[in-house]
């Protein structure tokens, strides 16, 4: 940790076995957990909260204040979890009161100029390609894939194991389990490969499927369709996360894809 090229304030609290490289800067305020690695040309401004062997690369900025003009200079923070890379020049900035911190869990791989605005919530295991950007507010679900140059409107929610395609705009939630692709983003599908890459049986994914085809394929409206899951279909944990998220849904789930031809 001693390395003389770069900055940490006196009042830092690095743990053992942090590797700082040259020209770093981390502030007042920061704690850093044990075998992580800090790049060099990083900014770890006040309030970053990072967990134990993460890796952070060159020109990644976490903590800065938020980019939203409501923000008064609240106490907030930045939770990077255990296990997270941070790849060149990824911005994550903190919270405003509203969430008071912005979160990204265990496991997660934010490859380089990726951005997470202010008060966003990320689970663990989540992969964002190059370039992906999510606004304020925004909440994601545990191993969800966001493909190359994907823009998340702020509030809105993707479930767990979701798949979204490069270059994707998403304006409505995307619930848990499913491939979201095309201009607007509808479904496409269930992420059936990533499924079986996370040990899904097939007859798990076989469910997963008839509850999406009664959702997207049947001409019910949403209240409708989550009526009749629920009635014709057994209770499985996967079948009520479902159900709970499009009844939760604030912004309204993403429709399925009907083509013009």
């Amino acid at each position: 940790m001693n390395q003389p090229l770069a900055y940490v304030h006196p009042g830092a609290k690095i743990a053992k076995n942090v590797v700082i490289e040259p020209f770093t800067t981390i502030h007042n305020n920061v704690t850093i957990g044990e075998g992580t690695w800090i790049g060099s040309n990083v900014t770890i401004m006040e309030g970053a909260r990072i967990g134990k062997n993460c890796s952070i690369f060159p020109g990644a900025v976490i903590s800065a204040m938020p980019q939203d003009l409501k923000y008064q200079g609240e106490d907030t923070t930045v939770v990077i979890g255990d296990n997270t890379t941070i790849r060149e020049c990824a911005t994550i900035n903190k919270g405003t009161s509203d969430r008071m911190k912005t979160v990204i869990g265990n496991n997660c791989l934010i490859m380089a100029y990726c951005h997470v605005a202010h008060d966003c919530f990320v689970g663990d295991g989540c992969i964002f390609s190059n370039n992906s950007t999510l606004a304020g507010h925004v909440t994601i679900g545990q191993n969800v894939v966001l493909a190359g140059m994907v823009a998340v409107h702020q509030f809105v929610s993707i479930g767990n194991h979701a798949f979204v395609t490069g270059g994707s705009l998403v304006r409505k939630d995307v619930p848990p389990y499913v491939k979201a692709a095309r201009e607007p983003l509808s479904y496409v599908g269930i992420n059936s490969i990533g499924l079986r890459r996370r040990g899904f049986e097939a007859d798990k994914i076989r469910e997963i499927q008839n509850i999406y085809r009664l959702l997207y394929q049947q001409n019910y409206n949403n209240s409708q369709a989550a009526s009749i899951i629920e009635a014709e279909m057994e209770a499985t944990p996967e079948r009520d996360e479902i159900l709970q998220f499009i009844r939760d849904s604030q912004r309204g789930i993403m429709k399925g894809y009907f083509s013009s031809n």
